[in-house]
């Protein structure tokens, strides 16, 4: 299942300030940055959609797998399990979801339960 587009967060400006100011949670397999929306940094064409509460992203670097379709299957997950969690937050929130080298050796339930553990250790989930 793709990520709806008012959920998808795009632009490099708003990855930069993710990685330079963004409250950090880690877990054995997965880092979660976090950061209060900012709409003037995403890209113009991004600017008119309606805002919701959050916007994500999920990274998996060539670190977790050579295989391209490894990544994109793990990618599609995350995002896939973001959608149905459906973070609960009051102020607009931007997430940034990494998953270490590490993931690759982890089941899909494993990485799900994290991922769950890491958004309640940030107050998105209760």
């Amino acid at each position: 299942m793709a990520l709806p587009p008012q959920h998808r967060l795009r632009g490099q400006r708003a990855f930069d300030r993710l990685y330079r100011q963004g409250r950090r949670f880690q877990g054995e397999l997965i880092v979660l940055r976090l950061l209060p929306a900012l709409p003037a940094l995403l890209p113009c064409s991004d600017r008119g959609r309606p805002q919701g509460a959050w916007r994500c992203a999920v990274v998996v670097s060539s670190k977790v797998s050579k295989r391209a379709v490894r990544r994109n299957r793990l990618r599609r997950l995350l995002h896939g399990h973001l959608l149905a969690a459906a973070p609960a937050s009051v102020t607009p929130q931007w997430l940034l979801l990494s998953l270490k080298p590490e993931a690759a050796l982890a089941c899909e339930q494993r990485l799900l339960e994290e991922c769950d553990e890491i958004l309640r250790k940030a107050g998105l989930l209760r």
